[in-house]
């Protein structure tokens, strides 16, 4: 994917009317400090299009990222160690809800995981509340820098148990240092959005 432009076009908060967007979206959903604004920076080849930051939760709004006038990148408020009242969370978890009830361009949802621990109960719920919303979530294993290349295979299989995938489910190994998996992240998600890719072999030099 060559970047050719990309911006903030739209943040939706609890009491927000989700737009009807007319071209395809693709959602970001994860733990509070699970690195959902690092990937979004690293996809984009931006700093800090994504507000990164020390403290958990900063994600309170679904923002919607225009790329190239084509496609949406949306991500979604983080859950878990977000320092916010139980009323709050439960209204972040309906916000998310009805965005993907109400969406008609969301072509798939991908699932932020800790390589480096076993998936939570709050991962194993957004799992199965993914799944049951209707969407088969490909699961982007992040801070995989944190890990021995050795170590990554075993890590990978531990998520995998964890959150009890469906089968033929896609786990990629991503780091926002390194760059790792964000070009089969980036393959997956234009194959997802606008099918797979004609053979470009003819005519070229």
């Amino acid at each position: 994917m060559v970047i050719k432009h990309v911006a903030l076009d739209i943040v939706c908060g609890i009491t927000s009317t989700l737009p009807k967007n007319e071209v395809p979206e693709i959602a970001f959903a994860g733990k509070s400090n699970v690195g959902k604004s690092s990937l979004i920076n690293a996809l984009m080849n931006r700093k800090a299009l994504a507000r990164t930051s020390a403290s958990p939760g900063k994600t309170q709004t679904i923002n919607f990222y225009n790329v190239n006038h084509e496609m949406y990148l949306v991500d979604l408020p983080g859950y878990g160690y977000a320092k916010v009242s139980q009323s709050v969370k439960e209204q972040w978890g309906k916000l998310i809800e009805r965005y993907l009830h109400q969406s008609k361009q969301l072509k798939a949802v991908f699932l932020l995981i800790d390589i480096r621990h076993d998936p939570s109960e709050n991962d194993r719920t957004m799992y199965d509340w993914i799944v049951q919303n209707g969407y088969q979530p490909i699961i982007i294993a992040t801070k995989a820098d944190k890990l021995k290349r050795s170590q990554v295979a075993k890590h990978v299989k531990a998520v995998k148990t964890g959150l009890n995938l469906l089968p033929g489910t896609r786990v990629i190994p991503f780091s926002a240092q390194t760059k790792q998996g964000r070009e089969e992240i980036w393959a997956l998600a234009e194959e997802l959005l606008f099918g797979p890719k004609e053979d470009q072999t003819e005519g070229e030099s």
